[in-house]
C-alpha cells in the first residue's frame, strides 16, 4: 500500500440513530490520527463522544460543530480529503470551499457495510458533479466490505496484538465481576426485540453471566424476572477500547448495527448479529448475504443452526432460539477472522487512495 504523507481530512457525520454513524466515524478518525493524519470531525451531535472518547480528543483530531461548516463566510480551506459518511450530504457552503481549492480534494462517500453483490460492483465508482457548488468536482463511492474487491473493514494495526495481551479475568475484576466455575460469559448489545424472552430461555440452559450494554434492552431486562442459571450485569456506556475489551472477555457476543458487528468479527468469538430493521424488508437479504459468506465451507451441523438462530433472532422466521455447538462456532469465528485478515484494512486503503490523488 502506498504511503500517505500528513494530510488534512475532513470527516462529516450526521448522528441519525443508535450511535452507529458516530461510532464508525470516531473509530475512523482515531485510526487516521494514529497514522499521522490531521482529522477534522464535523458532527451535528457530539454528545455520544462524551462516553466514546472520555479522555478527550487524541492528538491529530479536532471536533467541529456541523453548523460551522454551513457558514459561507467561514475562513477555512477544505482539507485534502473530504469524506461524507453514509450519504450524509455535505453543507453547500463547504462544497464551495472544496471547489475553490487550487487542487481539488479527494471526495469520498463512505457507504454502509454490506455483503451483497452490488458492493463489489459499486466500490470505487465516480460521480462527476455537473451542477451546484461542487460543479467540476468528482465524488467517489467507497464501500467497506468482506472481499478484496471492496474497501475492507476498519482494523487498527495493533488490534490483534492488543487482544493477545488482554487479561479477561483482570478486566472482569475491574467491573466488579468474577466468572463462576462452569459459567459462560455473553455480551448483549441489541435493539428492542420481542424475542428477548426466548433468548433468555436459550441462554439459561447453562450457567451464564450476561453483560448487557445500556439502552432499552438493558432497561427491560432490569425489570424482567430471570432464570436462576442466568446472572445479569448492567454495563455503563463504554469507550470504544473498553467495548472491544467486552467482546474479548465474552464467550459469545450478540451485537447490532455496523460498528459493533465489525468489532465482534475481529474479536474472533462466536457471535449473533441483529441487523438494523428496514421498513421495506431490505435487511433480510442483507443478513442472508452475510451468512452466505460467513458460513461458506462451514460444516452442516454448524451452518444450519447458525443461520436458523440469526434469522429467528431477527424475526425473519419463526421457531425456538437454539445456540449452535460452542466448539464449532468458536472454530468458525477464528476461521472467518483469518480470511478477513487477508484483505487490506479500510484505513490503509483510504491512505493509499489519498497518496495516489497527490
Amino acid at each position: 500500500m502506498s504511503q500517505c504523507s500528513n494530510r488534512v481530512w475532513d470527516l462529516f457525520c450526521r448522528v441519525i440513530d443508535n450511535f452507529g454513524d458516530v461510532g464508525v466515524s470516531w473509530r475512523l478518525a482515531r485510526d487516521l490520527a494514529a497514522r499521522g493524519q490531521q482529522v477534522r470531525l464535523w458532527i451535528d451531535d457530539a454528545a455520544p463522544l462524551r462516553w466514546m472518547a472520555p479522555g478527550g480528543w487524541p492528538a491529530g483530531i479536532a471536533a467541529h460543530d456541523w453548523r460551522e461548516a454551513e457558514v459561507e463566510g467561514l475562513e477555512l480551506e477544505a482539507g485534502d480529503v473530504v469524506i461524507e459518511t453514509f450519504g450524509c450530504e455535505l453543507p453547500p457552503a463547504f462544497v464551495t470551499r472544496m471547489a475553490a481549492r487550487p487542487t481539488a480534494p479527494l471526495w469520498l462517500n463512505l457507504e454502509y457495510l454490506s455483503a451483497e453483490a452490488y458492493v463489489e460492483r459499486s466500490h470505487g465508482l465516480s460521480s462527476p458533479q455537473f451542477s451546484g457548488p461542487g460543479r467540476g468536482l468528482d465524488k467517489r463511492f467507497f464501500y467497506p466490505g468482506f472481499s478484496l474487491r471492496t474497501g475492507g473493514l476498519l482494523r487498527e494495526p495493533s488490534l490483534l496484538e492488543a487482544q493477545a495481551r488482554f487479561d479477561a479475568n483482570a478486566w472482569l475484576a475491574a467491573q466488579g465481576l468474577q466468572r463462576q466455575p462452569g459459567e459462560r460469559i455473553v455480551s448483549l448489545f441489541a435493539y428492542p426485540n420481542p424475542r428477548l424472552g426466548d433468548l433468555l430461555d436459550a441462554l439459561s440452559e447453562q450457567p451464564t453471566l450476561l453483560l448487557v450494554c445500556p439502552g432499552a434492552v438493558q432497561a427491560e431486562l432490569l425489570q424482567r424476572e430471570r432464570p436462576a442459571t442466568l446472572r445479569m450485569h448492567a454495563l455503563p456506556f463504554l469507550s470504544q477500547p473498553e467495548f472491544d475489551a467486552l467482546l474479548w472477555a465474552a464467550d459469545l457476543n450478540l451485537v447490532r448495527g455496523e460498528d459493533s458487528f465489525v468489532r465482534a468479527q475481529w474479536a474472533g468469538k462466536p457471535m449473533v448479529w441483529q441487523i438494523y430493521r428496514q421498513d421495506d424488508g431490505a435487511h433480510g437479504p442483507k443478513l442472508d448475504a452475510f451468512l452466505d459468506l460467513y458460513l461458506q465451507g462451514a460444516p452442516a451441523e454448524l451452518a444450519g443452526p447458525t443461520r436458523q438462530l440469526w434469522r429467528r433472532w431477527n424475526e425473519l422466521e419463526a421457531g425456538p432460539l437454539q445456540l449452535p455447538a460452542a466448539a464449532l462456532a468458536a472454530a468458525q469465528a477464528l476461521e472467518w477472522r483469518a480470511q478477513l485478515l487477508l484483505q487490506p484494512d479500510l484505513c490503509s486503503q483510504l491512505l493509499g487512495l489519498a497518496a495516489k490523488s497527490g
